[in-house]
């Protein structure tokens, strides 16, 4: 598998394309393009998908790349370590570059929410500029993971530092459930965190709340469907990728969008 970060015009946002296919498919970056697929954010458009591209659209997100486009050779996202991170550092080993144009940002003006009181994501206007994102994980009170919560405001300095480093994270049970489905064939305890009654098995913690540190950087990756720099307040509790796009889709019909700064890859 092979992923390459190539640069891009103003104004062309964020764009995956499809190089081992006959006819190159460009897939763009947004919720209209999204499919649903268990565990994964997945693009598709013309017959050609991408899978599993939470977490390349949040390093872009993170490090602040409106314009680049990815180019893949497979359907499926390397998975790497189950992180962010190797996304970050090819970005910062290739350079990030400012263009001299305006940055277009979605300013959440109103609270907005969507799922019920067992799985939510909301989100409400700033009190600063900027992206704040909060994210309550909960297990229960008892067991492995339990219950965790993060709150931050989301700069190029704190994904890469505090974020990006998080790896994906499964209990065990989950696991086998993926496997019997086909999902994950190859990965192992050493390819992402697999908790079992004890704890993760065979893979030391990054972080002792790593598990809702992966899940902020999941729910980065999936607003940057938006397409744009997001100025508001995110909160979510139990949230995934479904519901995380469809707050998306429902601030793109309601924010108000204007002018700020633009950086590409």
């Amino acid at each position: 598998m092979r992923l390459e970060f190539h640069p891009a015009p103003a104004d062309f946002g964020i764009q995956f394309v499809r190089t081992d296919l006959e006819k190159p498919t460009r897939i763009p970056v947004h919720p209209s393009a999204r499919v649903e697929m268990p565990r994964r954010t997945t693009l598709a458009r013309d017959g050609a998908s991408v899978e599993m591209v939470e977490h390349v659209l949040a390093a872009l997100y993170g490090m602040a790349v409106d314009n680049c486009e990815v180019r893949v050779n497979r359907a499926e996202m390397p998975g790497c370590d189950g992180s962010s991170m190797p996304f970050v550092e090819a970005l910062l080993s290739a350079g990030i570059v400012a263009q001299r144009v305006s940055r277009t940002q979605l300013v959440v003006t109103e609270p907005t929410r969507v799922g019920n009181e067992e799985a939510w994501v909301e989100a409400r206007p700033a009190t600063a500029s900027g992206m704040w994102i909060k994210y309550h994980l909960d297990y229960g009170a008892t067991g492995p993971i339990g219950r965790q919560v993060i709150k931050m405001e989301v700069t190029p300095e704190t994904f890469a530092g505090e974020l990006a480093p998080a790896r994906t994270f499964v209990l065990r049970e989950e696991a086998e459930w993926m496997r019997a489905r086909g999902l994950g064939a190859r990965v192992t305890c050493q390819d992402l965190l697999v908790f079992d009654d004890h704890g993760p098995v065979d893979n030391p913690l990054r972080f002792p709340d790593e598990c809702v540190r992966h899940k902020a950087l999941d729910l980065i990756g999936d607003l940057a469907l938006a397409g744009c720099q997001l100025v508001g307040q995110f909160s979510a509790y139990r949230s995934g990728h479904r519901l995380n796009a469809e707050l998306v889709k429902v601030l793109l019909t309601e924010a108000q969008l204007v002018q700020g700064n633009r950086r590409s890859a």
